[in-house]
Formats: C-alpha cells, structure tokens, sequence
C-alpha cells in the first residue's frame, strides 16, 4: 500500500506558466491540453476560443487576467497547471499561485528575450523556490534567435541555461528541433499535427555534436557525477545527463532551455516530456512547515498523515462558491469535516471538483500533492489553513501587496448603495490585493488596488455580474510618508481617572530615520518598564503608523526607541501603555521633518526609431529619468523610472505619438519622494 501511494505521489506535477504579458503562456497552454488529448480543438488567444482565459474580460482584452487551473494526463503523469496573468496589475495572481507549485515552466519570446514583467515573476519564484525549466517561445517569428534569448536569461536572470535543443530552421523556416541529449531530432508538419522522429540532419550534424559538448561541459562543471564520468570518459551518457539536469532544476542551480513555436503547436511534446523528466513530484520537494501552539511542525506528502491544506484563490461561480485548495497531507473526502484555522471555525466539504478552468469533474476524494477545488467553504479566503479538526496546524499564507492606486467608487442610484457594498466586499474577498475603505473627510467609498488595469476590470465585474450602474472618480495613487530627520527625547505621559481602577503611563521616545520599514527598539534599563509593557507600547506605535501628519498616509521608514518610562503599581496596564505608545509616536512624528513619498515604476518602452526623440520628451514632462535605451529587433526600448501618477493615461497618449506602434510596459519598484507640490497635505 506505501508503495502504491508513492508510485502516485511520484506521478504528479504541479506547475505554473511564468511570463512576460503576451509571450505566449496561455497558448503554451492551450497547446499543451490539446497534445494530452484534454481538448480536441486547438483554442485560439485572438479568437477567444481558450480554455484557461474564459472569463469574458479576458477574452475581450485578450490577456490572461485570473489564475486558471486545469489538469491533464501525459506519459502516465498527472499535471496539474496553472496559467498565470503576465501583466504586472495581478502579480499577486502569480505570488498566490507560486505559493502552492512545486515547479514552473518560464516562457520567453524569442525575439524580446526577457522582458521587464518575465524577471519579476522569475524573481517570485526566487523567493518561493519554485524550480523551473524554459521554453523560448515564438521561434518562428521574424527576428527569432535562440543564443540572444538564452543570453539575455544569464545577464538579467543569473541562473545556468542548460540548452539542451538545437532549432531546425530559423524565423518562418523553424521546422523542428535536434534534442541534444538523445542526438535525434523531431520534426513537425506544417500544421504541426505530426512530429518525425529522425536522425540528425547531415548540415547540423557538427553544430549539433559541438552544442551537445558544450552541455556536457555546462553540466559536469555542476554535477559531481557528471564530472566524475567527464574525467574519467571524457564524455557524458544521456542517462547521466538527464539525471544531472534533473538535479541541477530541482537545486535551482541549472535551468533547462527548451523552444519551439507555440502558435505553430511545435515543440510541445518536448516540453511536456522536460517537465515530467526534470520538475519535481511532491514527494521530492521538502514536507510543508506550518505552526501549532507556538510551535514549528511539518507534515510529509503522505496521504495516510492528518490532512492539511492550503486555500490560495476564492471565486463565486453560478454554481457556488469555489475555494481552490493545494492539499499537502492527508486526504479529503466529499461530506467529511475540516478546519479553518485562520477563521476558528469548522465546516464540511459539499463537493470535490477537478478544475478544468470553467468546467469541472466530480471527485470522491483528494489526496496529498492534488490541486482541487471545493465547494461548501463559507469561511475560507486565499491564504486561509484548512486542516483535520483533530490535528490543528497554521502554514504560512502567501504574501500581500500593498495597493497602489485607488478610485473612488459610488452606484449610479442610491438605491444601489448596499448592492455594491456587498459586491466590494465579495470582490476583497476573492483578491486580498484590492482593499475597501471609506474615507473618513469626504465619506466616499474607496476601492484601492495594484494599477489601472486591476482596478478598471473589478469595476468592470461588478457591471457585468450584478448588471449595477457605478460611478468612478479619477485614479488617485497610494502615498507613503516617511521621517527625513528625527527627534529624540519625546515625553508622554498617559494618565485617566474616572472612578475605579485608573491608567497610568509613562514613556519617553527616540525617532530617527530608517531605510525601508519599522523597526522597535528598547533601551529601557533597570526595569523600569517591564517587558509585556514594552510590547504593549510597540502595538501603540504599529496603531499610530498608520496615519501620518502630512496627510494621513501611512508611515513608514523609521525607527522608534524607548528610551525611559515609568509605571504606577496599581493604574498601569497593557492597554495604558498601548495607548501612550500610540499617542507619543503621533506627537513624535508632528516634531519630525517628513517627506512624503509617492510609488515609482521603471517603464520600458518599445517604439520605432524613428519616434524615439518625442518619446523621450513626453517621459521628462512626466518627471521621468532615463535609465538605459538600445535597439532590439529595429526597434528602440527606453527604459525608465517615472512616477506612477504621471502615468494614468500614458497609453493613449504613446498610441497617438507613434501611430500606434509603440508599447509599454511598467513594473513597480518602490517609494521616491514626492516633489513639493505633491507634499501639500
């Protein structure tokens, strides 16, 4: 029976596609359900006929805006996929997905290389350890080449490119490619339908075995086996070297780089053989760690062991509402009873579902390493425990963003007023990056979120799902406030009597400048606050950062040191000293020197050359500073760091500057103070 279940375990993938937008991951996708037999007609981006992207804004914009997941079979695996958005609006899309694949498949274009939004969503996978393997995408296009994309993966990504495909032909001629492992090349069709499998091409055969070299030699300077048998044979097996890639993938010390041409269904096969051969089962990544009464305890990817499971996307479908879980350990069963750690409460699974995007199949239960969907959760968000109600366990939820941009929001009627206070809510609840708020001067309800785009396609839902008429203001960013010079010596003293036991409190404070964050510090000596008043007096301070003086944005950027206080033996408490820690960071931070900080996001912009010149003017209107420009392809690429409120609506404005052919892109890349104009409260 152990053997039976590990043999299952070991025959399971669970991966996600990471790009840049428009490289091609949904149609990687596509294809990869249709060369699994999963679906019988190839879907189209352009046509609207995808599986992953059904959700009718997506196929009106034509971009991958929710994570989809979808399962298929291939050479007696199980793979369970992800499809991810590309666009930089829903990486948290991408980070909640990332939190529960043990691999990835990165897809570049092969003509751009690696764009601004591919090294983000590599550089999640980085903080999560996701291995990955690459797929150079659009080999066919005009201006495609493999040794430029595999180059620009080492200067900007850093990792090892372990290339182990040769292509046949180039741009509109790329036929098939010669895998360097086996020495035999595959060749597709023109509809590829059709893969030959034959003997390397008499003119590639010397590119061929120098390329197959150059891997061994990439390999063995990684592998201890690998080198051994170098040294010893002066040559590597292909047994040896699968078995070497596969390491190197899984330790991140090596990523394979495969190609093909998506669109033309060619290379695929190899891909979805390079995943079950080199990405890792859920038996081989390391058992998940959570927490229980304070202390640290793993549970193995064992389908005998307690169940615990992690929910990372929430949706509400006609059908009901749909929690998607990665189940870690244990099994599950349809009627039985799980935990919500983070809600407290206990409830029972109505239905098990297979997740085919839109479509579903009907399972009796779930077991570790599977990626399902449930139905019957009222309770459950993304990040939330769901575990055996007899073996309680916390894992760690996947992190939260902070909005960037904000709009006001109100119903067209005002008799609509609790139907979109109802729909904001549910839209909160399915996506922890858009955060609902009321704004305490004007009373306006404010929906605030990680760009333009992610705010303009929940505003977008509520009109098409509840067909309600909503009235949206101006885009407005997110503020931050910051300390530029600090002050010392901050005394306050919290003193309330009104009958019975009173409150008493006494601290003095220090306030200087930090780079990045909120750091607390005691300096308190003697005891004369004792230690459950210190942490009270740091939950003060956490309270007072959200509101700062010069605007009511939250603070951040400092540090805070307790320096001295006193206590009264009967009138202090907790709650005392929460309150003084409060009011005394707010008193400290009105006699610092703050600045006001606004978000900055590095664009790249791609135009014809010939326009660069009224490119460049319209980034420094919008305060942007240059930071590197060069020709890709006959095109131009700047790149640059400008302020995210000079760039609501930037696109329009580049389409008409270019007859619309330019292109941006934007990521985030932190706070930068904010001119003066800007810094008026």
């Amino acid at each position: 029976m152990r053997n039976h279940l590990d043999r299952h375990l070991a025959a399971v993938r669970n991966l996600g596609i990471l790009a840049h937008v428009d490289a091609g991951k949904t149609t990687v996708t596509e294809r990869i359900l249709y060369a699994t037999g999963t679906t019988h007609k190839r879907g189209e981006v352009h046509d609207g006929t995808t599986v992953t992207d059904f959700d009718p804004q997506e196929r009106d914009r034509g971009i991958t805006i929710f994570a989809a997941a979808v399962s298929c079979a291939w050479d007696g695996h199980r793979v369970n996929l992800i499809d991810t958005p590309g666009h930089v609006d829903f990486a948290d899309e991408v980070e909640r997905a990332l939190r529960v694949l043990d691999g990835a498949v990165a897809v570049f274009d092969a003509v751009a290389g690696v764009e601004p939004q591919s090294e983000s969503v590599w550089r999640q996978a980085d903080r999560h350890g996701v291995p990955r393997i690459a797929f150079v995408n659009k080999m066919d296009r005009a201006g495609a080449d493999l040794d430029t994309a595999v180059a620009s993966i080492r200067a900007r990504l850093h990792p090892a490119p372990l290339v182990v495909q040769l292509p046949i032909g180039t741009e509109g001629a790329f036929t098939g490619v010669v895998d360097l492992l086996s020495m035999r090349a595959l060749i597709w069709d023109d509809g590829g339908e059709a893969a030959v499998d034959g003997p390397v091409p008499e003119e590639l055969r010397e590119e061929a075995l120098r390329r197959r070299r150059l891997l061994e030699e990439a390999v063995a300077e990684r592998h201890p086996a690998a080198l051994e048998e170098f040294c010893d044979r002066e040559t590597v097996s292909a047994a040896t070297l699968a078995a070497a890639l596969r390491d190197l993938t899984r330790t991140g010390d090596g990523v394979v780089v495969l190609c093909g041409s998506a669109y033309r269904n060619r290379g695929i096969e190899p891909l979805l053989d390079a995943v079950v051969a080199y990405l890792p089962s859920p038996l081989d990544v390391p058992a998940v760690c959570g927490m229980h009464d304070g202390v640290d305890e793993q549970r193995p990817a064992d389908p005998t062991a307690p169940f615990a499971a992690l929910a990372f996307k929430v949706s509400a479908t006609s059908t009901g509402r749909l929690t998607y879980l990665r189940v870690y350990s244990g099994t599950i069963g349809k009627g039985d009873a799980v935990r919500d750690t983070s809600a407290g409460r206990t409830e029972r699974i109505g239905r098990i579902l297979r997740v085919q995007a839109d479509r579903h199949t009907q399972l009796e239960h779930a077991v570790a390493g599977d990626i399902v969907a449930v139905v019957g959760l009222k309770s459950a968000r993304p990040g939330s425990t769901l575990c055996a109600p007899d073996a309680p366990l916390v894992l760690e939820p996947p992190g939260v963003a902070d909005p960037v941009v904000s709009v006001a929001v109100e119903p067209c009627r005002s008799a609509d007023a609790e139907r979109l206070a109802s729909a904001l809510a549910r839209l909160a609840e399915e996506d922890p990056s858009l955060t609902v708020r009321t704004d305490s001067e004007t009373g306006q309800t404010v929906l605030s979120g990680m760009g333009e785009l992610h705010l303009e396609v929940a505003v977008e839902k509520i009109r098409r799902t509840l067909g309600l008429e909503v009235n949206v203001g101006r885009p407005q960013v997110t503020y931050r406030e910051t300390v530029g010079r600090g002050v010392s010596g901050v005394v306050f003293r919290h003193v309330k009597q009104d009958g019975g036991a009173g409150q008493f409190a006494h601290v003095v404070l220090d306030v200087e400048p930090l780079e990045d964050g909120f750091d607390f510090r005691s300096a308190v000596v003697g005891g004369r606050v004792p230690q459950e008043y210190v942490r009270a007096v740091e939950a003060g301070c956490r309270d007072a950062l959200a509101e700062g003086p010069l605007g009511g944005h939250t603070v951040t950027g400092l540090r805070v040191t307790l320096t001295d206080g006193a206590t009264h033996v009967k009138d202090s408490s907790e709650t005392a000293f929460r309150t003084a820690g409060r009011f005394a960071l707010r008193e400290a931070l009105r006699g610092c020197t703050m600045v006001l900080l606004e978000p900055v996001v590095e664009v790249t912009v791609t135009v014809p050359e010939d326009a660069v010149g009224g490119v460049l003017g319209d980034l420094a209107a919008r305060r942007g500073r240059v930071t590197g420009s060069a020709v890709r392809g006959g095109a131009a690429v700047v790149t640059a760091t400008v302020p995210l409120a000079e760039l609501f609506g930037y696109a329009t404005r580049l389409r008409s500057r270019t007859q619309g052919r330019g292109t941006f892109t934007a990521r985030p890349t932190g706070y930068a103070p904010a001119p003066a104009v800007a810094a008026t409260p």
